[in-house]
């Protein structure tokens, strides 16, 4: 009996002693900041790539693009996933769909796409700049994402095929479910 005391009596210690060493790396700086004793501070460089446009425009990089050069950015990068024509296949539509996210016909489901169902252009160039392509997310540059973010919205019969779109401009374009949404005010 005494034997299985003292291992009992040992197990709890030890996971106390590591209980003490895993809370020993979570300190309350000065200022009251939880550090947790691993990891590495980030650099201004690393920071420099992370972008958050919001709706309004505030946060999009400096660049631009057009359908054109955003033609050949798809075809490129884009494709393989998403169709010829945009219309998916491993990967999501991008264009149709408009108006079919109210239908409740069984027959024609609805279907989100850029198009459809996206309320921002700023979204667009965020989610194509943060996750696309599948295969190399964050590998496009701002120009590019702007060029290919141009063509899906010209596909989209959104803006024209000559239009220039930019760090200037992208928050003005208005996309067809943008009044889609109900805004809650906290």
């Amino acid at each position: 009996m005494s034997i299985i005391f003292s291992k009992k009596r040992f197990f709890r210690k030890a996971v106390g002693a590591l209980f003490c060493l895993a809370s020993g790396s979570l300190m309350t700086s000065a200022i009251g900041q939880t550090v947790y004793g691993f990891g590495t501070p980030v650099s201004e460089e690393e920071l420099s790539h992370f972008v958050s446009p919001l709706p309004d425009g505030r946060g999009l990089p400096v660049g631009s693009g057009t359908a054109l050069e955003g033609g050949k950015v798809y075809q490129q990068n884009c494709l393989a996933c998403h169709g010829v024509n945009l219309e998916g296949g491993i990967g999501d539509a991008l264009i149709g769909g408009r108006d079919t996210l109210t239908n409740s016909d069984p027959e024609k489901p609805p279907l989100k796409t850029v198009e459809s169902y996206w309320p921002y252009a700023t979204t667009l160039f965020d989610y194509v700049y943060r996750s696309m392509p599948f295969t190399e997310p964050g590998s496009l540059s701002y120009d590019d994402v702007y060029a290919v973010s141009a063509y899906i919205l010209y596909k989209g019969d959104i803006i024209d095929e000559d239009e220039v779109i930019s760090d200037e401009n992208l928050a003005t374009i208005e996309m067809p479910n943008r009044d889609g949404f109900i805004r809650i005010e906290k």
